[in-house]
């Protein structure tokens, strides 16, 4: 009897265990990667990557990871397929599922992947919704490992929006057992529901964004606007001008702590550009590990757990 699908279209999908092993493979894979060692695990299997939102690092880490791996990647835009001409999205998974081997689907609506998933006979990864960013938060989380080692127990301050990030880091904490200290402008605060928490004892909300970072061992943001928002851009801007995260929230945290961002930034708006540049920003491995969190991702969805 064959084992259920499994998907990714949340953080909290995978159990701890499970996230343990993932970020074990990505090191393993990504040390192969930096030796120049060739690794084809998922030689002659196809992803479909579906895209309705603009995307740089989703796209890239994706077809080059699925390519690193040996397979093949294909990409479909909304705008040139069925799908955006009214192809209902259960039918589009029915047909699509049986053509590939793993799909990752950038939308807009968490709904739209659901469905798209209760209609696969392979493997559905969320390369992000208006609700969730998960392929994102994991490789934060192993860049976080990287450089400070577990991040059980630790303390991450989320500045700014409550946005599809937001709510990815609220979930893993819970996961993975670590806090958020999230500090948003009144009116954008976190929604526990549209977060799809579990619980509420790993995060704590602050009016002060400064009272938020203290102590923190990791601090993030992400732009105020994100995209299928952008009619409440002006509005956005005079709302989040005191949620810049500048030196001065960076002094209250640890002092070894480490600044992150998804990416594209905008320097003056949600970052300074002395934070995301200066020596405590890992902004630049974190965006790399998209590449190697997400080829131990599909290599455990599509294979299962291997022993190397």
């Amino acid at each position: 009897m064959s084992s259920p699908i499994k998907h990714y279209l949340q953080f909290k999908d995978f159990t701890r265990e499970e996230y343990d092993y993932v970020f074990a493979r990505a090191k393993w894979i990504k040390e192969k990667f930096k030796r120049y060692e060739p690794y084809h695990p998922l030689f002659d299997r196809t992803l479909v990557m579906i895209f309705e939102k603009a995307s740089t690092r989703t796209r890239l880490s994706f077809e080059a990871g699925m390519h690193q791996l040996g397979g093949s990647a294909i990409y479909l835009n909304t705008r040139d397929s069925q799908l955006g001409r009214g192809e209902p999205v259960e039918d589009a998974g029915q047909v699509i599922s049986r053509m590939s081997d793993l799909v990752m689907i950038r939308t807009f609506e968490q709904d739209i992947v659901e469905r798209f998933a209760a209609n696969s006979r392979v493997p559905i990864i969320n390369g992000l919704t208006n609700e969730y960013h998960p392929c994102q938060i994991l490789a934060d989380i192993l860049t976080f490992i990287e450089h400070r080692g577990s991040i059980q127990g630790k303390t991450v301050a989320w500045i700014g929006d409550s946005n599809n990030m937001c709510n990815t880091w609220l979930q893993a904490a819970e996961v993975l057992d670590f806090n958020v200290h999230v500090s948003t402008p009144p009116g954008y605060e976190v929604e526990p529901e549209r977060a799809g928490l579990f619980g509420t004892h790993h995060f704590e909300q602050f009016a002060d964004p400064m009272e938020a970072c203290k102590g923190a061992d990791l601090v993030t943001t992400d732009v105020w606007t994100s995209m299928g928002f952008e009619a409440e851009n002006e509005a956005r801007m005079k709302a989040f001008a005191d949620w810049c995260v500048d030196s001065d929230m960076m002094s209250v945290a640890h002092k070894d702590a480490v600044f992150m961002h998804c990416l594209p930034a905008h320097r003056g708006e949600e970052v300074t550009a002395e934070v995301i540049d200066g020596p405590q920003s890992v902004v630049w491995d974190e965006a790399e590990n998209r590449l190697h969190a997400q080829k131990a991702l599909m290599e455990y969805l599509v294979l299962g757990r291997i022993e190397s």
